[in-house]
C-alpha cells in the first residue's frame, strides 16, 4: 500500500502488521476488508482471532460476494489476555503459504484487564505484537489489526509496518494511509466500494493525449492528399 490510499483491493499488497485505526470496537470495516479479499482470491485461507466479540458472521455473510468466499475463514474466540495470545501462537503453528489473510481486531484490549498483572501485561501484549508482525513477514501477507482506543493504537503503531485511518466523509468511508494528502481513489458506500477516475487510471493505466492533427482525421475535418 506504500504512502497512498486504499485502492481497489484495500490492503494491496502489503504484508507484515498494517493496523486499522478504527472509531470503535466493532466497526464493520474489518468485515468488508476481509470479504473483500477473499472474494480475489479463491482457495486460500485466513485466520480472525476475535476480541471484544468484535466478529459477526451475520455481517460477514452480508458483506461477502457468496457463501464460498467464506469458506477459507477460521474465526477463534479469545475471551482473557492468555487466550488471546495462546491462540495467536496457535495460528503460527498452522499458517502455511496458502494463508492470505490473518485478523486480530481489538488486538490490544484484553491486555489492560484485570486479570493480567500489571509487570506482565507490556511484556506479553509486546509478545504478540511481535510474534504477529513477524508473522506477516515470513508468510509475505498482511497481518489487520485494529484499536479503536487512541493511547492503545499508539503502542501498537510502534509494531505496525503501515497505518490505514478510516476517514468519514459525505461519500462514504474513505480509508488513507500514512500520507493523508493522497488522493482518493475509492470510499466505502454500505456493502460496495465505489471507485473513481484515479482508481481506473492506476488499474488500466492512461492513454496518451491524443495528436490534435490526428484527431482532426479521424473526425473527417482534414483531407490528406497524395
Amino acid at each position: 500500500m506504500s504512502d497512498s490510499t486504499v485502492h481497489g483491493e484495500p490492503l494491496g499488497d502489503e504484508s507484515g502488521l498494517v493496523l486499522l485505526e478504527v472509531s470503535e470496537p466493532h466497526s464493520t470495516v474489518v468485515h468488508r476488508l476481509v470479504t473483500h479479499r477473499l472474494a480475489d482470491t479463491p482457495g486460500r485461507t485466513a485466520y480472525w482471532i476475535d476480541a471484544r466479540n468484535a466478529v459477526s458472521t451475520h455481517v460477514l455473510y452480508d458483506c461477502a460476494s457468496s457463501a464460498r468466499a467464506l469458506s477459507g475463514l477460521q474465526v477463534a474466540r479469545a475471551f482473557t489476555a492468555y487466550q488471546h495470545h495462546t491462540l495467536v501462537r496457535e495460528v503460527v503453528r498452522r499458517a502455511d503459504p496458502r494463508t492470505e489473510l490473518v485478523v486480530a481486531p481489538n488486538v490490544a484490549s484484553l491486555y489492560h484487564d484485570s486479570d493480567v498483572p500489571a509487570y506482565e501485561r507490556e511484556e506479553l501484549f509486546a509478545s504478540t505484537l511481535e510474534t504477529l508482525s513477524e508473522l506477516g513477514e515470513v508468510l509475505g501477507c498482511p497481518v489487520l489489526v485494529t484499536s479503536a482506543d487512541d493511547e492503545r493504537a499508539s503502542a501498537v503503531s510502534e509494531y505496525a509496518r503501515t497505518t490505514i485511518q478510516c476517514v468519514h466523509t459525505r461519500e462514504g468511508l474513505r480509508l488513507v494511509g500514512p500520507d493523508g494528502n493522497a488522493a482518493t481513489e475509492g470510499y466505502w458506500q454500505g456493502e460496495w466500494w465505489q471507485t473513481t477516475i484515479p482508481y481506473w487510471a492506476e488499474v488500466c493505466g492512461t492513454v496518451d493525449r491524443l495528436d490534435p492533427v490526428v484527431a482532426a482525421y479521424d473526425r473527417g475535418l482534414l483531407e490528406v492528399t497524395h
